[in-house]
């Protein structure tokens, strides 16, 4: 069941977080200043944003980390289980790890953010996104490429990394570019919404790698 990020019982900052990224995918971080943040959670104190996070980067930064950190985590666990088989067994496993384990299993109410809100942070402040992750929180992706080398063995290796490269932009892109459209709730959105979508997804990024 989805969350609901405005309940009574949601702890301040929590609460600030939730709203701060969906404003963050909708506008970019550009567009949004820390007083419409604390308006749009019903704060009535706009200092809330410096209060809680010290700034609107240091907010920035830990929303990417958060992030981050549950995907890595979800992207471990799933390969775990995939290796206590000996697998995973085939590029497109490997490809619906990662799609699958990009996808929040318990968005707020309003719908999931974070793929919008990374590509557009990447697009506007890359530095940004670059030094609030430090190189962290990428284990399980490192992981899920070096399963795709192992399982590509006769692909010269300069051809594989460009393909693992165009891959790495295609997943966010496209998981962003169905956010938004989930996001919009005035109409249907059957393709995006439609159960089998993510495994065609999925499978659209291993023909990237293999074809």
């Amino acid at each position: 069941m989805a969350r609901d990020p405005s309940t009574a019982h949601s702890e301040a900052p929590q609460h600030l977080k939730a709203v701060a990224m969906k404003l963050f995918a909708e506008r970019g971080i550009d567009g949004v200043t820390v007083r419409q943040i604390a308006e749009a959670a019903g704060q009535k104190n706009h200092a809330a944003i410096t209060y809680h996070f010290g700034s609107k980067d240091a907010l920035i930064r830990e929303l990417v980390v958060d992030g981050a950190q549950a995907i890595d985590a979800r992207r471990n666990a799933a390969l775990d289980r995939a290796n206590a088989t000996n697998g995973p067994h085939s590029v497109l496993e490997v490809m619906e790890i990662l799609v699958e384990t990009s996808v929040d299993p318990d968005p707020p109410a309003w719908g999931e953010c974070y793929n919008r809100f990374v590509v557009g942070l990447q697009l506007s402040n890359r530095a940004l996104f670059m030094d609030a992750l430090a190189g962290r929180w990428n284990s399980g992706y490192q992981r899920c490429l070096d399963e795709v080398r192992r399982l590509m063995p006769g692909m010269p290796a300069e051809l594989l990394n460009q393909r693992l490269v165009f891959m790495g932009g295609a997943i966010g892109g496209i998981l962003a570019g169905r956010e938004t459209e989930l996001a919009d709730r005035s109409r249907e959105h059957p393709m995006w919404s439609h159960p089998g979508t993510l495994g065609r997804v999925a499978r659209a990024l291993a023909s990237i790698i293999e074809d």
